[in-house]
């Protein structure tokens, strides 16, 4: 992540409390600005309050507090001054910039009948960094694959643990080939671009040289497409939503493609009691699960268990 390509979207003031600060980018994980609040960070894994000067404060005493003005000044740059032209991702309550990162908004919401049409009065932004780190994924790689096969993998983890930054490492290694593995073409339905962090069709972030994306596509109809269109041996995909996504995913296995996914969760136990994911676990789809935590450092491994749920690895065993 470049600093400088980041703190642009900012309004001037905070720009320059961002630029003169201390901290290390690579560690900032979310910025949170409310309109007459105070400027918030997520910084490795802890809520930090943020000075005049960039300093990080333990409370929101003599922290900078944002304005009205300031976040429609946001808006303006991270829309190019038309945000009619993002109305589609509005309606979804955030906008993927260039590099991946998601603007998470929030306001009044705009409804006709029983659909949300889109958002005014916008007075709260979160900025979700994304971060790419290569090599991040050497230590899970030989449970995902091995002797070139690669196993049907669900990542499970809690908000802001890497699941994201630790997906795109393995889609990459698969992709190059690495570590033992010969590369294999890869799928990716980047339904929130932040995983790729396409900009006009291209992905920014490395996938490898194998990897084919659909940027701004909804899972369930992506993962059809691509095996129809690309052929892959490994189809990718970030956040399990909803039945249709389930049914896509059956669809993906029966044609015999692999399957990486992320979810939503704490443990394997979390996982078991969601209905949406309990006929997959029980009939041992997944062959990998992989539980994240921020124990030591974003991305950490937790756990790694196979289909029948028997721990093949554990933190610190």
């Amino acid at each position: 992540m470049k600093k400088d390509e980041l703190v642009k979207i900012f309004p001037i003031e905070i720009r320059k409390i961002l630029i003169n600060s201390k901290f290390n980018f690579e560690l900032l994980q979310e910025v949170r600005l409310r309109v007459n609040g105070p400027l918030i960070v997520i910084y490795e894994g802890r809520e930090l309050f943020v000075g005049k000067g960039g300093v990080l404060l333990q409370n929101e005493s003599g922290s900078y507090i944002v304005s009205k003005d300031e976040v429609k000044e946001m808006l303006g740059y991270i829309s190019s001054y038309s945000l009619y032209a993002f109305e589609d991702e509005i309606k979804q309550g955030f906008i993927t910039i260039q590099g991946g990162h998601r603007i998470g908004i929030a306001g009044k919401t705009v409804v006709e009948g029983e659909a949300i049409t889109g958002l005014k009065y916008i007075s709260y932004i979160n900025v979700r960094i994304s971060h790419e780190i290569k090599g991040c994924a050497n230590k899970v790689i030989p449970y995902v694959a091995n002797n070139n096969v690669v196993h049907h993998c669900l990542i499970i983890s809690p908000p802001r643990c890497g699941k994201t930054t630790l997906l795109r490492d393995i889609i990459r290694q698969i992709s190059n080939g690495m570590n033992g593995v010969l590369g294999q073409t890869v799928g990716v339905v980047d339904e929130r671009s932040e995983i790729g962090g396409c900009y006009m069709g291209v992905a920014v972030n490395d996938l490898g040289i194998r990897t084919d994306v659909l940027d701004c596509c909804p899972k369930a109809k992506g993962m059809l497409m691509l095996i129809r269109s690309m052929s892959p041996r490994v189809i990718a995909i970030d956040e399990i939503g909803d039945y249709e996504d389930v049914k896509a995913i059956e669809a993906v296995i029966n044609c015999g493609c692999k399957l990486l996914a992320t979810v939503h969760g704490s443990s394997i136990e979390d996982i078991k009691n969601k209905p949406l994911l309990q006929k997959m676990i029980t009939e041992k789809i997944f062959e990998r699960y992989i539980v994240l935590n921020n124990n030591r450092q974003i991305g950490n491994i937790k756990e790694i268990f196979d289909e029948r749920g028997t721990i093949i690895y554990r933190e610190g065993a």
